[in-house]
């Protein structure tokens, strides 16, 4: 039986990349200006590119954003490598965000590298207003990224990195899906469906930029008690008084209302709904110090609601309401000399939070960093540095790492680092009283990790691979156990968790001819994770649905107007039955408008990412974007 079903899930992936040899031989002689994008990576303290970092660092340009079969910034991270997200909803209701088998609360999310993370709990952490029409890339930093971005950086970061206004422009994109299905909930007919619309502009003259987006989505779900209502506001302006200084503020909004059938709490919460509403500014600017200084301060405010309703038809019982506040300050600087470029910085950050069943709580952090990089040692790029941490809950920590990078040749390059990080509980694992779901534990200490990576890289013109192997070991992880479905689930330290991976990824990107390019992509990534001591007789939250197996592979055709685009996902966990998801986009752009139209999940796969949720059939989606430039 387990034979039959690789089987049937190889002879899929064949079927839709057995096009790929012919059209990678066709025009192999042609050459063209159509390169892998090369970026500078910006949540790097020292803005270094990514070709010579000696990190592992992917990067999704706007061009594959859009090509891919996704209307939301969720959707779009499930293509990339060793990100796992695990989707409760449709259009970017709820989902977590983990890298190469940790957890949501082991990842830093930013956008333009500014925290977005929540005290209170990583499920808030994709809570994000901004539209994927303004991101320009997401960088994804996979490792240990405490030594960068401070604490919570325990197994990697994702950075959103915005456009920057070029023109005037306005913007109206409209969507709308079905599974065709019928609706489960009495009373209720119909299919299950949901809709979007987003409307926004730019404003870009010499000195200044401002752009805003509205955001406006409603579903009645794909199974029952899981409609969503969403609204999201973002704005973002840059000032430039001259050459050497400018300003940046971003503030964004967002409203979520849904559903929570088996979300947190399975299976008593088939009648549980949640309501969030988040509120983040930031304001920030650069100047530059002569040739050689560089200084950018930064202050941000990121204000959570939380309305749990256990019983969405008995507000009585069973509601948690939380409040939190995070208020964050950063001053970074930069130095070139002859020698190399130095980093430097200091960081502080209050969290506050008022909940019904959490209390009140309130915890400052201290942080101060430095960071050499220098290119002076033929052939060697060495990145080291450390991460000074005080938290006035769990004293003081550092992450020292050092990234060292050999150049063979023009072409190859092999990399090599090391580095510690840590995860402070989250308010949620230390003081919730959620029974009978959940409950906190006030002796909680933190999560600390060492990982050690190797990779072999290659880079020429439009071809981009690599190879590698990490090892990772957290002491202290933490999880949530049970010991019987009869009591509520805890948090815990467990011990140690201690993960081999290896990865694997290969990028091409080839001209065929006049207005026709393809781009294909294939990740594969193995993960063995192992939890050593006091797992025994448990019954664990998340680490049992942590990824083995993740093997990713898009292929996007363009000839003149039309673009094409399958996107293929093969995922086995550490328990569960694997399964195979394979999606798909047709795209047709003239002038000021586009027309896309997706089919997600063709095969119509039963799948879980989150015990007790059943995901997305089958279902399609039918799009139309206009965008105007006026100059």
């Amino acid at each position: 039986m387990a034979n039959l079903f690789y089987m049937k899930y190889a002879s899929k992936l064949l079927l839709i990349l057995s096009s790929v040899p012919t059209l990678l031989l066709a025009q192999q002689s042609q050459t063209d200006s159509t390169q892998l994008q090369e970026v500078h990576i910006q949540g790097n303290r020292l803005q270094i590119p990514v070709s010579q970092s000696s990190r592992n660092i992917q990067i999704i340009s706007q061009k594959e954003i859009q090509s891919l079969p996704s209307t939301s910034i969720n959707e779009v991270l499930r293509y990339a490598a060793g990100v796992d997200i695990r989707q409760r909803g449709p259009f970017g209701t709820q989902a977590d965000a983990g890298i190469d088998g940790g957890s949501f609360d082991q990842t830093i999310l930013l956008v333009n590298g500014i925290k977005f993370s929540d005290p209170q709990t990583g499920h808030h952490m994709l809570n994000i207003p901004v539209p994927l029409e303004a991101i320009e890339r997401i960088e994804i930093l996979r490792g240990p990224a405490s030594r960068i971005f401070g604490i919570n950086g325990l197994t990697g970061a994702i950075n959103i990195v915005t456009k920057k206004a070029d023109s005037h422009s306005i913007f109206a994109h409209t969507y709308a899906g079905s599974s065709f299905e019928n609706r489960e909930e009495e009373g209720k007919k119909g299919i299950y469906w949901g809709k979007g619309i987003q409307l926004g502009g730019t404003i870009s003259t010499e000195k200044q930029q401002h752009q805003l987006y509205l955001t406006k989505e409603n579903s009645n779900g794909q199974r029952y008690n899981t409609a969503s209502d969403n609204e999201k506001i973002y704005y973002q302006n840059q000032f430039q008084f001259n050459d050497r200084n400018a300003l940046q503020m971003m503030a964004g909004y967002i409203n979520n209302e849904f559903g929570a059938n088996g979300y947190y709490a399975a299976p008593g919460d088939k009648e549980s709904e949640e309501h969030v509403e988040t509120v983040h500014y930031s304001l920030a600017s650069t100047h530059q110090l002569g040739n050689k200084w560089f200084i950018s301060p930064r202050f941000s405010h990121r204000y959570n609601e939380d309305d749990y309703r256990y019983y969405r038809n008995d507000l009585s019982k069973g509601r948690s309401k939380h409040y939190t506040h995070t208020l964050s300050g950063e001053l970074n600087a930069s130095y070139k000399s002859a020698y190399g470029d130095l980093g430097l910085g200091l960081e502080t950050r209050q969290e506050k939070i008022s909940s019904s069943n959490i209390g009140k709580h309130e915890r400052v952090n201290f942080g101060a960093y430095t960071e050499f990089r220098t290119s002076q040692i033929k052939n060697f790029l060495i990145n080291l540095g450390a991460y000074v941490n005080y938290n006035s809950d769990y004293d003081w920590q550092v992450f020292p790492g050092i990234d060292v990078s050999y150049l063979i040749g023009n072409y190859w390059q092999i990399a090599a680092s090391t580095g510690s990080s840590q995860r402070i509980p989250t308010f949620t694992d230390l003081y919730l009283n959620q029974r009978p779901a959940n409950i906190g534990n006030p002796e909680l200490v933190s999560e600390n990790a060492w990982q050690h990576d190797l990779t072999l890289k290659f880079n020429k013109d439009r071809i981009a691979a690599k190879a590698g192997y990490f090892y990772r070991d957290i002491d202290n992880f933490i999880d949530w156990t049970r010991e019987s479905t009869a009591v509520p689930y805890q948090a815990m330290n467990l011990g140690k968790n201690q993960v081999h991976g290896v990865l694997v990824n290969f990028n091409l990107l080839q001209p065929l001819g006049v207005d026709q390019s393809l781009r294909f992509q294939v990740d594969y990534n193995y993960l063995d994770p192992s939890i050593i001591n006091k797992t025994e007789n448990k019954i664990l939250k998340y680490g049992i649905k942590s990824l083995k197996h993740q093997l990713v592979g898009t292929l996007s055709y363009e000839v003149k107007e039309w673009s094409f685009t399958t996107a293929n996902r093969y995922l086995e966990r550490i328990s569960g039955t694997p399964y195979f998801v394979s999606d798909f986009r047709v795209g047709y752009q003239r002038n000021n408008f586009r027309v896309y139209g997706d089919v997600q999940n063709i095969f119509d796969e039963e799948y879980l990412e989150i015990e007790a949720v059943p995901l997305l059939g089958r279902w399609v989606t039918l799009g139309v974007q206009y965008n105007l430039k006026f100059r």
